[in-house]
């Protein structure tokens, strides 16, 4: 890597962000409310603008854009996290005060599996180029694939992480508060936030399958494709809790994200003949977000005004 100073240097700051979150945020439990998930999302997102502005006098405008199309093609991504982490969270009967810490180290576990897809992905495409074009079928395919399904397909009971995990581990019958593991007449159990736990990161990887090859599409610089996908992990709990009571209401927010798979697969199997624009490509993943989330608001209020007569 090029940029081995900078990335170093980024790492620590993420670190530095985590230790101040964890401090911060798991000082106490308690239910984090929808001010305090708003404005920890506005922060995130503060920093990633800061810092794109500063990737801009670094490196100059084309990493800048390739790292804003790529922050808001993940965060985009990322929306089906939201309503998988809900249904999760429903099936296990979590309580409230005790999301937020599954997701901080469901983040954390993320950030280290999304570096290691990053850094074989990134060594896969510059031994074998052929393979974006593999990328680009499976996410026309993964698009196409969505646009079919439902939202409430996800079944955490079917996961066979969880089977296993209940299987092979002593399991306390109840949650212990915010605890992963607990120790009783000298023996460690792990509770049932663990395995929460451990359903968050499972999805996480499922999910990392179509997000890291999607902004390959976007570009193969592996310090601008890490660092827009550690800023849009950093924002997704605050983000959930922002979306969670809402995210339903989108209906047709899914659909909107198949077309950004495919859209973007499809600049992957063409960009032997022809390259996208950066730009074009931003103003493209834009639009078909803007029309889903406008579609989904005027679809509430016709259903509204409806029920009202």
């Amino acid at each position: 890597m090029t940029d081995l100073l900078p990335l170093v240097i980024f790492v620590l700051f993420v670190l530095g962000m985590l230790a101040l979150d964890l401090g911060v945020l798991q000082r106490r439990v308690h239910v984090l409310s929808f001010r305090e998930a708003i404005g920890w999302y506005a922060f995130w997102v503060s920093l990633s603008i800061a810092f794109n502005v500063g990737l801009y006098f670094w490196r100059g405008p084309q990493p800048a854009l390739e790292f804003l199309t790529g922050y808001i093609l993940e965060v985009s991504l990322s929306m089906d996290n939201v309503f998988v982490f809900a249904v999760i969270f429903s099936y296990m009967a979590v309580k409230a005060e005790f999301q937020h810490r599954v997701l901080f180290w469901g983040i954390v576990g993320a950030l280290v599996m999304r570096a290691t897809f990053i850094l074989v992905g990134v060594t896969l495409v510059g031994r074998f180029h052929w393979i974006l074009y593999l990328f680009g079928v499976f996410l026309v395919i993964t698009g196409g694939k969505l646009l079919r399904e439902q939202t409430d397909k996800f079944h955490p009971e079917r996961s066979p992480v969880l089977r296993l995990a209940r299987r092979i581990l002593p399991i306390t019958e109840t949650y212990e508060g915010s605890a992963f593991f607990v120790r009783r007449e000298g023996r460690r159990f792990a509770t049932p936030l663990l395995l929460v736990l451990l359903l968050v990161e499972t999805t996480d990887v499922l999910f990392a399958v179509d997000s890291i090859p999607a902004i390959f599409a976007v570009t193969l610089d592996p310090f601008i494709v890490f660092t827009s996908n550690v800023f849009a992990i950093l924002g997704l709990r605050a983000l959930y809790f922002v979306l969670s009571g809402a995210i339903r209401k989108f209906r047709y927010l899914r659909p909107g994200l198949a077309l950004v798979l495919i859209f973007v697969g499809m600049k992957m199997l063409v960009a032997g003949f022809y390259k996208l624009p950066t730009l074009l490509s931003l103003g493209v993943i834009c639009g078909i977000l803007g029309a889903a989330i406008l579609a989904s608001l005027s679809r509430k209020e016709e259903a509204e005004v409806g029920s009202r007569k």
